[in-house]
C-alpha cells in the first residue's frame, strides 16, 4: 500500500537547457533511511526540490507519507523535516526569536521540543546564529527540522565540510530519528561512509537517470572487485565487467557477484573484494570498459 512507504517517485522527469531528468522512479518504505547519490550535477537537488514542489515537473508522480505532495502541499510540508545545506535565516537571530518565528509557520510547533534540542546539540538558545560555527549551524538546522512533529526528513548534504566528530554525532541523531518505526529520512551526500553506517536502501542517479536503487545490503552483495594480471581477464566477456582499468601492476574492475561465480575457475589468479558504495559509484561513472 502507498501508506506504507515514506516516498514514491513514479517516472519523475524536468527538462532544463542542457538537462534533464528522466523518467526518476524510486520507493522508500516507512522507517527506513535512502541514501541518494550521484556525481555533481546528476540530479540530485533537482529531485529535492521536486519532492518540496520547489519547481514544477514536466511529469511524473510523488507521493510523500501517501500524499500526492502537489494536490496536498501544505499537509505534506506539515510533516516534513528539511535540512537543505544553508541555514538560509537572518544571522542577527538566535533561538529565541528563531522558535517565535517558526511557531507562526508550523501548526504544531513544539517549543519545548525545540529548546530541548537546542539543549542536547549544545547549542545556547540566547546566542546569535553569526557566531555559529558551521557545524552549529546544521545542528540548528536539525534541531528546527525536528521540533514540528516531523515524521520525514528531507535532507541535502547534511554533513559536509563538518569534521568527524560532529559527523558522527549527526549521523546518531538521524538513528534516533528513525527508532520510531513511521519516522523516515531522505538523505542526499556525497559522503558515502556515512551511509554505509546509517542507510537502508541506496538510490544512484547519474546523468539525471537512475542507475540502481535497491536495499544496500543486497547492492553490496551484488558486486564484487577484481584486481590481477591483464591476462586473467580474458575469461570475460567486456559486457561482464562494470568498469576496466589498467595500471603498472596489472588490472583491476567490477563484476557483478553471480558472474564472478561461474567465471571464477577460468579467471584463476585474480583477487575479488567486496565492492563498497564508492566502488560502485566510480566504476560506474568513470571505469572504462575493456
Amino acid at each position: 500500500m502507498e501508506t506504507e512507504n515514506a516516498l514514491v517517485i513514479e517516472n519523475l522527469s524536468k527538462t532544463y537547457p542542457g538537462f534533464a531528468l528522466r523518467e526518476v522512479s524510486m520507493t522508500l518504505p516507512r522507517g527506513s533511511i535512502m541514501g541518494f547519490i550521484g556525481e555533481n550535477g546528476a540530479g540530485k537537488t533537482t529531485t529535492i526540490k521536486l519532492i518540496l514542489n520547489m519547481l514544477h515537473r514536466d511529469s511524473g508522480r510523488i507521493l510523500v507519507l501517501g500524499k500526492d505532495n502537489r494536490k496536498e502541499e501544505k499537509a505534506v510540508k506539515e510533516c516534513l523535516g528539511v535540512v537543505l545545506g544553508d541555514l538560509n535565516l537572518p544571522e542577527t537571530m538566535n533561538g529565541i526569536k528563531i522558535n517565535s518565528m517558526m511557531s507562526g509557520i508550523y501548526s504544531h510547533w513544539e517549543e519545548a521540543a525545540f529548546f530541548s534540542n537546542m539543549d542536547r546539540f549544545g547549542l545556547k538558545k540566547e546566542m546569535k546564529i553569526k557566531a555559529y560555527s558551521r557545524g552549529m549551524k546544521m545542528k540548528l538546522s536539525i534541531a528546527i527540522a525536528l521540533s514540528h512533529g516531523a515524521q520525514f526528513l528531507v535532507l541535502d548534504e547534511p554533513t559536509s565540510g563538518l569534521d568527524p566528530i560532529v559527523r558522527d554525532e549527526i549521523l546518531d541523531i538521524f538513528l534516533d530519528f528513525i527508532q520510531d518505526e513511521t519516522h523516515s529520512i531522505f538523505v542526499s551526500t556525497h559522503i558515502v561512509e556515512d551511509l554505509e553506517k546509517i542507510a537502508d536502501y541506496i538510490t544512484f542517479i547519474h546523468k539525471g537517470r537512475i542507475l540502481l536503487s535497491e536495499d544496500k545490503d543486497s547492492l553490496l552483495e551484488r558486486f564484487v572487485i577484481l584486481r590481477g594480471p591483464r591476462e586473467c581477464f580474458a575469461a570475460f566477456e567486456p559486457s561482464e565487467l562494470i568498469g576496466y582499468k589498467e595500471n603498472r601492476f596489472g588490472a583491476e574492475a567490477m563484476t557483478e557477484t553471480r558472474t564472478w561465480r561461474q567465471k571464477r575457475a577460468e579467471g584463476e589468479g585474480l583477487a575479488a573484494d567486496p565492492a563498497r558504495i564508492q566502488d560502485i559509484m566510480l566504476y560506474f561513472v568513470k571505469g572504462e570498459r575493456i
